[in-house]
């Protein structure tokens, strides 16, 4: 057994013996041969814990949990005894291209200021690949509208986690990768190989789709998290506004549009340090804006002289105005008290 590896590959298992072989496979089979392949298994009910242990690789350490505990809990102890410099991710249902460890350890080691390192990648059964942000100042401003880095295409700087102290919250389950990657993105340069190194399996099976619900409620928090960092003095009120702005299932009242463009004023005036790109600062209000604008003065199904009385309100602090012929359109139904029947 290797005494001292360079990468600490972690994953955790649970009930995914359809997957796992092809998982494993593809670790075993990267170019870059110096890992340890720490394996954790969660307990499961099917023959997964049997087919990992059925590999002679001595680079593969199995452990096998008494209770269930989740998946932040598998990985915090799998970080605790971790004796790489790097520590590589990996889920049971997914496949590595072969190039993947190679190409991460290089642009690791040429780049020291980077603390996190993912890669595109493609989704098992379609053609193409998805194409993430690449530079820190875009992985920023792009988390603020959910998480653009693929938890198993991660490399992570071992020395950074320990050094400040940073675990899995298992509070923030199933969503624990995204928080982790806000916590990092204040030490460190995130980055993101423009290169599909990640076969990703999409499945009914999967805690993103049995736990999706929640997965949107904590993501919402992380992404107030990553805006607090910025603006720190955001109230409750503030806060619920915020949550609300950003959920796609919800619809602002007039009222609480009035006060989201009040705190839009005030993050914004707050980015002036340019915590975040100033352009792309303003174009992410923008963009929560227009849908408000979109289902509160185009979209309606009823208008009256009121909607007119609101748009000239709040027309000197919107970014996204109605155009000359949806005015005019506008104007008139207001007028007439038009109403789709």
């Amino acid at each position: 057994m290797l005494l001292r590896s360079k990468i600490s590959v972690l994953m955790p298992v649970f009930n995914c013996a359809m997957y796992v072989k092809e998982a494993i496979d593809s670790i075993l089979n990267q170019t870059y041969t110096d890992f340890e392949f720490l394996i954790i298994d969660d307990c499961s009910t099917d023959a997964t814990l049997q087919i990992c242990k059925s590999y002679q690789d001595e680079r593969i350490i199995i452990f096998e949990k008494v209770e269930n505990t989740g998946i932040s809990n598998s990985l915090n102890y799998l970080l605790s005894i971790a004796k790489g410099r790097y520590i590589g991710r990996m889920d049971a249902d997914d496949i590595c291209l072969a190039t993947r460890f190679e190409k991460q350890v290089a642009f690791m080691e040429a780049n020291e200021d980077v603390v996190l390192c993912g890669s595109n990648f493609s989704i098992i059964g379609d053609d193409g690949f998805i194409n993430l942000p690449q530079f820190h100042e875009d992985i920023k401003i792009s988390l603020l509208s959910g998480n653009c880095i693929v938890h198993p295409s991660v490399m992570l700087r071992k020395s950074t986690l320990f050094k400040h102290k940073l675990t899995y919250d298992p509070n923030m389950e199933p969503a624990e990768d995204y928080d982790l990657w806000i916590k990092l993105l204040m030490i460190g340069k995130l980055y993101n190989i423009q290169e599909s190194l990640l076969l990703y399996r999409s499945h009914n099976g999967q805690v993103s789709r049995r736990q999706s619900d929640r997965q949107l409620e904590i993501a919402k928090l992380v992404r107030f998290k990553l805006l607090t960092y910025m603006s720190p003095n955001i109230n409750a009120d503030q806060k619920k506004i915020y949550l609300k702005a950003i959920d796609s299932r919800e619809k602002l009242s007039f009222e609480d549009f009035l006060k989201f463009l009040l705190l839009k004023k005030i993050v914004i005036v707050a980015n002036e340090s340019e915590f975040f790109n100033k352009v792309s600062f303003y174009n992410y209000w923008t963009n929560l804006e227009s849908r408000f604008i979109k289902y509160y003065f185009k979209s309606k199904k009823s208008y009256s002289m009121s909607n007119l009385i609101d748009y000239l309100k709040v027309f000197t602090n919107i970014n996204e105005r109605l155009n000359f012929k949806e005015f005019f359109k506008f104007t008139c139904k207001s007028f007439i008290n038009y109403s789709i029947k």
